[in-house]
């Protein structure tokens, strides 16, 4: 199989590593951190207008028809600068959604905005009590004569401080656990006895927690057939994670990259300490496994695209199991050869290692992507 770039997917490459270079690198991102938005719309408004939000929607709701590969490239491009414009809540999530659940009167208000950079939105489906499980759900839509009423509360929504439009998630019918029963809904974020805490995480981006207090909204903020949300919520997840493991293999290029930069540089007892054998085969072995989290992310990007529920489950948890044992692997490798300084806010290498770390643990962390591949039918015994 040929895993080469088209003419045209260069291209994209080359475009979003010069834009990371002079305009969204980590410089700015340290500048972005300490805003209370926590990323740039002007920045947003930009990768609206090079078609990057859109390259992978259709073309009926004003994208560009391509696949999930090429929005990969992109996200592994920014991952190399820290990009923290949300394109993994905003895009792969709740536009997600909104393209398979949404009606073409939906798309059209709701998916065009988004993908021209003008508004972003967040997907409100996590629980305390969920874990990695979306059909988890104790919040609830009451359906009213005029629409719904949604109560209860979500946890760690990405860009839910910043969305002007959250996609929430909540049971319109069966117990807790059923997968039936769970309708989405477009809810404002101003919207009467909607308030959101926010939480900064360790990567230094923003996250929310929402509580949900008997919010009204009218009936066309349904996305979909109600009850019937689990499987596209299963897909967009499914598609997010690939998106997690994209952007966290530009992170782990960046931080290969510095750690060999500063072997060649950093003396010890007279001599570069890059001349040590034992520091070498550190880095060889940080090269393979930088170069095998890349190749299960590659399959991953392009089983995003698979209709085949098991076989896109099945090559995603690969690679995302692969980010969290491999990318540790260089991730403790990368502070460890860096010594002391690797641990300071003041180096780079430390702000690319929190957020690897959070990548590996969204939308599912080894230890459960390793239990869903061993739970697939047929995959078990097939992939060993």
């Amino acid at each position: 199989m040929d895993f080469s770039l088209s003419k045209e997917q260069q291209m994209i490459v080359d475009s979003v590593a010069g834009f990371v270079k002079d305009e969204a690198n980590v410089e700015r991102f340290r500048e972005m951190r300490e805003t209370e938005q926590g990323w740039d719309p002007k920045i947003w408004a930009e990768m609206g207008e090079y078609g990057w939000l859109g390259i992978a929607a259709p073309e009926s709701a004003g994208g560009i028809g391509g696949s999930f590969v090429d929005l990969a490239l992109i996200l592994e491009q920014l991952g190399r600068g820290l990009s923290p414009e949300p394109i993994i809540a905003s895009v792969v999530l709740a536009g997600g959604l909104l393209e398979q659940l949404g009606s073409d009167e939906q798309q059209q208000e709701l998916l065009a905005p988004m993908i021209e950079g003008k508004t972003s939105y967040a997907f409100a489906h996590t629980e305390r009590q969920s874990r990695y499980n979306p059909t988890d759900v104790l919040s609830t839509a009451t359906k009213t004569e005029d629409g719904y009423t949604l109560s209860g509360e979500k946890t760690w929504v990405l860009n839910g401080h910043a969305a002007e439009k959250l996609v929430v998630s909540a049971r319109t019918s069966g117990s807790q656990l059923d997968r039936d029963g769970i309708s989405v809904f477009m809810v404002d974020a101003n919207a009467s006895g909607l308030s959101s805490k926010v939480v900064r995480g360790m990567d230094g981006q923003r996250t929310a927690f929402i509580s949900l207090d008997n919010v009204t909204v009218p009936a066309t903020a349904l996305i979909g057939e109600e009850g019937g949300a689990a499987g596209a919520i299963e897909w967009v997840l499914d598609r997010a994670a690939a998106a997690a493991c994209a952007e966290a293999q530009g992170c782990l290029q960046q931080m290969f990259e510095l750690t060999v930069s500063y072997l060649k540089e950093r003396e010890q007892f007279g001599s570069k300490i890059g001349s040590f054998q034992a520091l070498q085969h550190r880095a060889a072995d940080m090269f393979a496994e930088t170069e095998l989290c890349k190749s299960a992310m590659i399959l991953a990007a392009i089983r995003a695209d698979e209709t085949d529920a098991d076989t896109r489950a099945a090559d995603i948890s690969a690679a995302k199991a692969q980010l969290g044992t491999g990318g540790w692997f260089v991730d403790e490798n990368a502070i460890q050869l860096h010594g002391g300084i690797g641990i300071t806010d003041e180096h780079d290498i430390g702000l690319f290692f929190k957020r690897v770390r959070v990548l590996q643990g969204l939308f599912g962390d080894a230890d459960y992507h390793v239990d869903r591949f061993q739970g697939l039918e047929g995959f078990d015994q097939a992939r060993g």
